[in-house]
């Protein structure tokens, strides 16, 4: 195990050994407070171009399940086809793995995959720092290795200035359960594997399209908005082709995440950086005019500025412990969306009704 330095934009450092591959990388320094699911997070395109750090402390003694692909073509326990997070750092990671699903270490996974993995950080202490100053870029210093500049001023490398969408998107059209009846687009902002297998388990037919595919002209019953990292400001062709959608046709629209952003933007509204975001599996949220509140798992750093609304608009769920936004509808037209992910796997499953909702308006 290399000794490996995490140094923060501000110059903070954290001194740690390295038990995955071995290169200097930098980006935007995220932390995740759920107690397991690196598998799932890791291979979460949202978290492209981030270096996620995981609250709880014991970390890989499940191991990771096998690569494997079902009949409709997706991965069965990963949301996606590799890992997307730039490293992952962790307070203590367990070497020995025991789990029956289990394949492979973690570290054996990362060195395959070539993406660093960090252990031995006081991750308590980074995850207040975060929390007091507002996620911050950061750089992974190998010893023995040449290091990689981490400021804006030394790069270039800004997070929110890069169009991270674009980046993890398909580019070509994608079919799955053809010839099942109902036609649903899925516009492909980063999306995970569960989100389609919920769309699957309900009997329809999924086209899956680029962030930017122009699906105005298309026949199909409904419109999926997926998640995806980076900020939605940077996604200007999704919401403009979103608008074209919208004044075209009454047709139901559902969102998540990154979908519940662009739905917001077309509509009108503003978003906002959150000061260090959701990450987690335990998102306190309420449905607006009822007493409803549902665990929720998350992954995004940006908000709906909900004051920002249109007339036709209402919020459809908040957050409890910031009063953020966590979905909105439309007042007559089957339009609606969650910033959380009701498909949260490994997470709570208690807001999947979503997606009936959705299917029920087709």
């Amino acid at each position: 195990m290399k000794d490996v330095t995490l140094v923060l934009q501000d110059g903070t450092t954290f001194k740690g050994k390295s038990f995955g591959y071995e290169k200097p990388v930098a980006g935007e320094v995220v932390f995740n407070t759920a107690m397991m699911g690196y598998p799932e997070s890791l291979t979460d395109p949202s978290y492209a171009g981030q270096l996620m750090t995981l609250t709880y402390p014991l970390v890989g003694n499940y191991g990771v399940p096998p690569f494997m692909i079902e009949k409709n073509g997706i991965a069965t326990f990963m949301e996606s086809d590799k890992i997307y997070a730039s490293a992952i750092i962790v307070s203590d990671y367990s070497e020995a793995y025991s789990h029956w699903n289990a394949k492979e270490s973690l570290a054996d996974w990362l060195k395959r995959e070539q993406v660093p993995g960090v252990t031995g950080i006081d991750t308590r202490q980074l995850t207040k720092l975060l929390r007091e100053h507002g996620v911050m870029m950061g750089r992974l210093e190998f010893e023995g290795v040449k290091s990689v500049a981490v400021s804006q001023q030394q790069t270039g490398l800004d997070y929110g200035a890069i169009n991270w969408v674009e980046r993890v998107s398909c580019k070509n059209v994608i079919r799955y359960n053809e010839g099942a009846g109902r036609k649903v687009v899925l516009v492909d902002c980063g999306v995970k594997n569960n989100i389609i297998r919920c769309l699957i388990n309900r009997g329809v037919e999924v086209i899956r399209v680029p962030w930017n595919y122009d699906y105005t002209g298309m026949a199909f019953d409904g419109l999926f908005l997926a998640n995806g990292p980076g900020d939605p400001d940077r996604c200007v062709e999704a919401v403009e082709i979103l608008k074209k959608q919208m004044s075209q046709s009454r047709k139901p629209i559902c969102g998540i995440c990154m979908g519940n952003q662009l739905l917001a933007k077309a509509s009108g509204a503003t978003i906002y950086k959150l000061k260090y975001g959701h990450r987690s599996h335990n998102q306190p949220v309420r449905e607006v005019g009822t007493n409803r509140c549902y665990v929720t798992s998350q992954n995004h750093g940006y908000a709906v500025d909900a004051a920002t609304l249109g007339n036709d608009w209402r919020e459809l769920f908040l957050n409890m412990n910031d009063g953020s936004n966590e979905g909105i509808r439309h007042i007559s037209n089957p339009w609606f969306s969650s910033q959380f992910h009701p498909e949260a796997c490994s997470g709570p499953v208690d807001t999947e009704f979503m997606f009936d909702r959705f299917i029920e308006t087709l």
